[in-house]
């Protein structure tokens, strides 16, 4: 039975890079899904396909998402196609939201398989500052919803750690869960 790896983490945890890295590894044979976000293609950080408002929320009143929330002001979505996938026997990586954890878990059950991304508080700030998107308050908000982050792992959250070498990480992911 295919998988769904829901990978979950702090802002600046590394999934955006992690999620990159695995799509440009042909071969390898999950496929990452991308998120459908009201949010501009070109706002920095993940591959995302960008939507207005009134278009994302036709595409909902359409069933054309399996998963949905709302976070930071904006829709989220991953689109049915992850569902078609699953069927064709593919696993599937997605960037999946630890708030709505508990919808994806009713919906693909023992088919999804939680993985927690975890990076050190000092590894963080540093990745955070050097991408240069927030202000140093913004930051610091990051830093503490990821301290709550780190506190209350989902039970069941199978751990990846990210301190180090992407490479690392990467390779931890394909021995561990793929």
């Amino acid at each position: 039975m295919a998988r769904l790896i829901y990978l979950m983490g702090p802002s600046g945890s590394g999934k955006d890079s992690l999620l990159a890295r695995l799509r440009a590894d042909n071969r390898i044979r999950p496929l990452v899904a991308h998120r459908y976000i009201t949010r501009p293609a070109n706002a920095g950080g993940e591959n995302h396909i960008a939507l207005s408002e009134a278009e994302f929320l036709r595409r909902r009143a359409s069933k054309l998402f399996a998963l949905d929330w709302q976070a930071h002001g904006h829709y989220y979505a991953l689109g049915i196609e992850i569902d078609l996938w699953l069927l064709q026997g593919i696993d599937v990586v997605v960037n999946g939201s630890r708030g709505h954890l508990p919808q994806a878990l009713n919906r693909y059950g023992t088919q999804l398989l939680p993985v927690c991304l975890l990076v050190s508080p000092e590894i963080l700030r540093q990745r955070l500052m050097q991408r240069g998107r927030e202000s140093t308050a913004q930051i610091e908000q990051r830093l503490t919803r990821a301290a709550d982050y780190q506190q209350a792992l989902p039970a069941g959250c199978h751990l990846l750690d990210n301190n180090g070498d992407l490479e690392q990480t990467f390779d931890a992911l394909l021995a561990d869960y793929l």
